[in-house]
């Protein structure tokens, strides 16, 4: 059998499974999809209202601003370091949300944006890793069978297309895709790659959207 056939049969897929896959926009209809995006959204209206918070009670001015922001530059990069490599392995860390606040503190978008992206790809390569040795069972037991099922599906519909997407979309959970990636033992060099670059993408215009929010509300 074909590396190709191997990559596409791990289950037979159940009715509803095989209908979430039959369109792109399907997608969205899926329940941890859905659930990703509402969680997204709520996030994102918190954070925007607390940027408008700070910038009424002019935050910069706080003095424990300027000890965050002395911190900040003094161990940012490393924090960021380790916290997207654990952010890739399906920890909630919300590595957007790091890159924006590290970026509002005063680090340097470019740096941040290499650093970021790689430790991102470090922990997405780890998950690809531990699906790749370990197999179903480990993968089964990491996101449940039902959405491992969905997922599947999806994953043999479109492949490296919704890696993308879920690469370019900050809400969506890759994470379980590099499970996937690890489990169909798909080509590691595209994996890294297409890992790498979405988040790069991401990562680089949320930093610089950062450095607008601190330079805004006058931490930097």
């Amino acid at each position: 059998m074909s590396s190709e056939g191997r990559n596409r049969i791990l289950t037979k897929p159940s009715p509803r499974a095989e209908k979430a896959g039959e369109k792109f926009s399907d997608i969205l209809k899926t329940s941890w999809v859905k659930s990703a995006i509402i969680v997204g959204l709520i996030f994102l209206a918190i954070g925007l209202a607390a940027i408008f918070a700070f910038k009424a009670v002019n935050i910069g001015s706080f003095q424990i601003i300027s000890d965050v922001k002395a911190f900040t530059r003094e161990y940012g990069i490393l924090g960021i370091f380790l916290a997207t490599i654990l952010a890739g392995t399906i920890v909630p860390l919300g590595s957007p949300a790091l890159v924006v606040a590290a970026a509002s503190l005063g680090i340097h978008p470019i740096p941040l944006v290499v650093v970021a992206t790689t430790g991102f790809t470090i922990g997405m390569t780890i998950n690809y890793y531990l699906a790749y040795r370990l197999g179903r069972p480990y993968v089964a037991r990491k996101v449940g069978a039902e959405k491992l099922e969905e997922v599947t599906v999806l994953w043999n519909r479109w492949g490296w297309i919704l890696y993308i997407v879920f690469g370019l979309v900050p809400f969506l959970p890759v994470e379980f895709l590099a499970l996937i990636c690890g489990l169909l033992k798909t080509s590691i060099k595209t994996f890294i790659i297409l890992s790498f670059m979405p988040r790069l993408i991401v990562f680089a215009g949320l930093a610089y959207f950062g450095e607008a929010i601190g330079s805004w509300i006058r931490i930097i």
